[in-house]
């Protein structure tokens, strides 16, 4: 683990010590499929059934940089698939945080909660939601006085309305489209700075029409 997070540095995409500390700590191995531990720790995207994988760790570390997640956010997470990145972005929010993971496929609901039980101080601070990401969680972002950060794990050909909505002024998107990751910046009501950064590649969003 110590090498891969070292790696990451060495490439320059892990910068932050609350990022780096959430690599540290919350280990890749605990949210790999048993037939790919031995990959656990390559820089490489791997599968965790259902055609999704637990993305490539350069990815990961990334996006979180970009999302600028803070002591005390609430964030909500869209795709959790395995768990990893939830856990480590329940790891950054700490104890007055929150991170709300979606999934739409049943066993990646059960798999993303099984592996985040791994760590109970980090589950905690999950709550895991089994259902279609598009509305978004009105009732909780509401509650909240809007997100902090949204953030999606597969490529999202169009981005709910309701995802920029549901964040307060001055929240952070970030998200896949195409080869790229764009960065969305709520300003004020309706406006929003974008920034796109190109050379990734992601698993398709799946639509709940496509999923039986």
């Amino acid at each position: 683990m110590n090498a891969l997070v070292e790696l990451l540095e060495r490439e320059g995409v892990l910068r932050s010590p609350m990022v780096r500390d959430a690599f540290s700590r919350v280990d890749r191995k605990d949210f790999v499929p048993r037939d790919f531990l031995i990959r656990a720790y390559d820089d490489v995207a791997l599968p965790i059934g259902a055609g999704q994988t637990i993305s490539q760790p350069y990815t990961v570390a990334f996006m979180l940089e970009h999302l600028a997640v803070k002591r005390g956010d609430h964030v909500m997470d869209v795709g959790h698939g395995s768990g990893w990145q939830s856990a480590l972005l329940a790891h950054i929010v700490g104890e007055r945080g929150a991170v709300y993971a979606i999934e739409l496929v049943p066993e990646l609901c059960q798999l993303g909660k099984a592996n985040a039980s791994k760590y109970p101080e980090l589950q905690e601070r999950i709550t895991f939601y089994c259902q279609n990401a598009a509305p978004g969680l009105p009732e909780e972002a509401k509650r909240v006085g809007g997100f902090d950060a949204i953030i999606a794990a597969a490529e999202v050909p169009q981005v709910p309305e309701a995802w920029r909505e549901q964040l307060k002024v001055g929240g952070r998107l970030v998200y896949p489209k195409g080869n790229s990751v764009f960065k969305e910046v709520k300003k004020d009501e309706g406006a929003f700075s974008k920034e796109e950064y190109h050379g990734f590649v992601f698993v398709p969003f799946i639509e709940p029409s496509n999923h039986r």
